[in-house]
């Protein structure tokens, strides 16, 4: 097959299409998806779906590994999560039923290599009545059969390529739209697969706005046309049509001249032509597909009196009759490629978006009703198939509590209204974030990332109290001077966003004729419509968080209700994460404190030391280093106390304290050890400590080594053998008054190098930490540098790299230098 470039991203992506679509057709599911880890590992990312587009999902793109959610907990324990229908999913994952409150059944099972390494997990959901049993136990064991193969080529495939098995929030997930019934085909290509030729008709060109005389016939130009989704699909339909397979399969291609994310549907199919002989190439032939299942169908449909709809899976229109488009008062070029949603303000409550996800994720019929301005009163009927959904919509009554007239927005609401996804979703995906931030920096980013997109807003502001005046500590959007008037203003001035948190009571403001009429003076900028909410903790004000749209704005009740609840969400939060950044920073001056400011020159013997904080929790904890200069030689100490808090951090002090009292009174490594074991017992600290300490002159080619449950030094000889120094470890310090330590004699000539650390530099989670200090010592041996701070650098080059650090690294290089250090 030419044409398509296979790099290992494109390989790994069509192997993941296939799985998901494996797992879906090889039980009674009718949807499917792959979530993998993230670079830090603190989240699983959506990678590949089938039966269901990413945008139905909503907020589960992006979730963190520790979240009660079953795609997450198959990841973060690596076992199966079996869910047969409803009512189990409400028992045991109450979260995911009060967000996702549909009649379905669920099995997630973990994505991991042969030797116990996870990368994600698997799931697939099925519709499910109630009492329902679910998967069988051999369609389970098949489901794990297709993880376990996934898993073992991802290893593979990672070792190959050097492409990391992990995926980023923001990368377009692999999509495998189901198998459609036949339609109407307009517009052409044909690409033989054999020259890597492909040619397209007039029709085509015209819908996709390309040129048929300035066409250069790549497949990769018509690749870079298709919805990202779409890419991995495409190249699974050439390879099928290669192989001599015929493949029925819709794809996307950008629609020409939109210059936005419209997509007209192109059907795929392999054929080898007529008369060509045996072995002639085989051809991929693509159609844009028409609205509608034929010209004789498409008629009888239209002269029906009842309105009809077609619906794709993520609820944009495909197809809409004229009566349906009467009833609904649009025209098809206004609808068509939409959702109704998006377009129709009186259907933009968040209540028509669920019937349709319900519909879609249940796959059972639904029905609603809803009023059209002036009085007119509409029943939907949604009757869904994994490949979308078909409509009808008819008039009817109104409902006997409306009255007279249907509740509808006021005639200065906009011509649109922002899509949501429903109101209880962003409720627990912003609270369930919020326990997830820290930091007051991660507690804005969560609010900017969850209440901009769920409201339609596009500008955001946090303006928190310090001296009893307002101060910006975060601003989102693209107008640079969004509300800067209201830095430094008193508590007490007549503004918004003071008042609001004054009298406690949110403000939402529809227009700048409003905020002028309320505000005489007050700067208005490019904003049209605001929101104030005050941020109250504990009867104290925090601040106000403002949001901004560019469009006058529609609030209503649902809306001020919703956002009045999240101000007290934010509020505590907010007040939490600055209780954090507060504690943090004297913990951070602490933990400075306690580490040596700099270390002594030592003849003959060089040293350098390095020390990263952990990036979770306190971020101090109890890892130590110390190098004590004695008459002929040093000292090296390295240590960890468990846990991250300021009790580790002081024990940790205490312990540097009793190392350096035994080592100048000179008594012998193993004395030293024990000496500190005691001191740590009689603190009464239930805090326990690893520790190694060396004993190094300077004139001599050996030392004298004892460790206490510590990972064991590396030493690099001259010659570049790198080896863990296989020392008698004696029992972890706090455990045993008793407790003895064996010294252990090391070889030290001039030139080589001994590297102390602590676990944090080795251990992952689900690793042995035996792999971990093997990765370390074959990096020490290759390490190429031209200093011992540059050799440091390098040791902890993958761990300054991480985004999220479980535990705190201490590191210490040592090296024997055959001449005193230069001044």
């Amino acid at each position: 097959m030419r044409g398509l470039p296979a790099d290992g991203v494109a390989e790994r992506e069509d192997v993941l299409a296939a799985a998901v679509v494996e797992a879906v057709q090889g039980t009674s599911a009718y949807a499917g998806s792959i979530f993998l880890r993230s670079r830090d590992r603190r989240s699983i990312v959506l990678a590949a779906t089938f039966g269901v587009p990413p945008s139905l999902l909503g907020g589960w793109r992006l979730i963190a590994a520790s979240s009660p959610i079953p795609v997450a907990v198959a990841y973060a324990s690596g076992r199966t999560v079996h869910l047969a229908n409803a009512e189990e999913t409400v028992r045991r994952y109450p979260q995911l039923a009060v967000a996702l409150p549909y009649a379905f059944g669920s099995c997630s099972v973990p994505v991991r290599a042969g030797g116990g390494e996870l990368f994600g997990s698997l799931a697939i959901v099925w519709p499910a009545s109630p009492g329902s049993e679910g998967l069988s136990k051999a369609q389970r064991r098949q489901l794990r059969n297709v993880a376990c193969r996934l898993g073992a080529f991802l290893a593979e495939h990672s070792t190959r390529t050097g492409v990391p098995v992990e995926c980023e929030p923001g990368t377009p997930a692999v999509e495998v739209p189901p198998h459609s019934a036949a339609a109407v085909r307009v517009g052409l290509f044909d690409w033989n697969l054999g020259s890597g030729i492909l040619d397209v008709d007039d029709a085509f060109c015209a819908i996709f706005g390309l040129d048929p005389g300035a066409f250069d016939g790549r497949p990769e130009t018509l690749a870079s046309c298709l919805h990202p989704g779409d890419r991995a699909a495409f190249r699974a339909c050439a390879r099928e049509a290669g192989g001599g397979g015929i493949t029925a399969r819709r794809l996307r291609v950008r629609k020409g001249g939109d210059g936005g994310d419209r997509y007209r549907p192109v059907e795929l199919w392999g054929r080898v032509p007529e008369g060509d002989g045996v072995g002639a190439a085989a051809h991929l032939v693509g159609a844009v597909v028409d609205a509608g299942a034929g010209v004789a169908a498409v008629a009888a449909v239209e002269r029906l009196r009842d309105g009809l709809f077609s619906l794709a899976p993520d609820g944009r229109v495909t197809y809409v009759n004229r009566r349906a488009l009467r009833l609904l008062d649009v025209s098809a070029d206004e609808v068509i490629g939409h959702c109704l949603w998006d377009v129709l303000p009186w259907l933009s409550d968040p209540s028509v978006e669920y019937r349709h996800r319900s519909a879609m994720i249940s796959q059972a019929p639904s029905s609603f009703l809803m009023g059209r301005p002036p009085d007119q009163w509409l029943a939907f009927f949604l009757h869904p198939q994994p490949d979308g959904v078909t409509g009808r919509v008819v008039p009817t009554a109104p409902p006997p509590s409306a009255g007279t007239a249907p509740a509808l927005p006021p005639a200065s609401a906009p011509a649109t209204a922002p899509a949501r996804l429903g109101a209880m979703y962003h409720v627990l995906q912003l609270s369930s974030a919020l326990t997830e931030a820290v930091t007051t920096h991660q507690v804005c980013e969560v609010v900017s990332d969850q209440l901009l997109p769920a409201f339609g807003g596009q500008q955001m502001a946090i303006y928190v109290v310090r001296n009893n005046a307002m101060h910006l500590l975060h601003h989102t959007g693209h107008h640079e001077t969004f509300l800067d008037w209201l830095e430094g203003f008193p508590l007490h001035a007549r503004m918004p966003g003071t008042e609001t948190l004054t009298s406690g009571a949110p403000l939402f403001i529809e227009s700048q004729r409003d905020l002028v009429r309320g505000y005489p003076g007050i700067p208005t900028g490019e904003v049209n419509s605001w929101v104030y909410l005050p941020l109250i903790a504990s009867g104290r004000p925090v601040g106000t968080c403002v949001l901004g749209f560019d469009a006058p704005h529609h609030f209503t009740e649902k809306d001020r209700g919703i956002l009045t609840a999240l101000a007290g969400l934010i509020a505590q939060a907010l007040e939490r994460a600055r209780l954090y950044d507060s504690e943090f920073a004297v913990a951070h001056g602490l933990q400075q404190a306690l580490l040596p400011h700099r270390l002594p020159r030592v003849p003959g013997i060089r040293t350098v030391a390095r020390y990263l904080p952990a990036t979770s929790g306190m971020d101090i904890g109890g890892d130590w280093y110390d190098v004590i200069p004695t008459g002929s030689g040093v000292r090296l100490v390295i240590g960890d106390v468990e846990g991250h808090s300021i009790a580790a951090a002081a024990t940790m002090a205490q312990l540097r304290s009793a190392v350096r009292a035994f080592a100048a009174a000179d008594h012998a490594p193993g004395d030293v050890m024990s000496g500190v074991n005691r001191t740590l017992i009689d603190l009464d600290s239930d805090l326990l400590a690893s520790c190694c300490y060396i004993q190094l002159e300077a004139h001599r080619e050996y030392g004298c080594a004892v460790t206490a449950g510590h990972p064991a030094p590396l030493l690099r000889l001259p010659d570049g053998t790198t080896t863990a120094l296989g020392l008698d470890v004696g029992t972890v310090l706090g455990v045993d008054h008793a407790s003895v330590y064996v010294p252990t004699r090391i070889a030290f000539p001039p030139g080589a190098v001994l590297v102390l650390y602590t676990d944090g530099l080795v251990e992952k989670p689900g690793t042995d930490i035996g792999v971990g200090i093997d990765r370390l010592r074959v990096s020490l041996a290759h390490a190429l540098a031209d200093s011992l701070d540059e050799l440091a650098d390098r040791l902890l080059h993958h761990a300054r790299g991480s985004a999220y650090r479980a535990d705190d690294i201490a590191l210490l290089v040592t090296e024997h230098s055959s001449s005193p250090p230069a001044p």
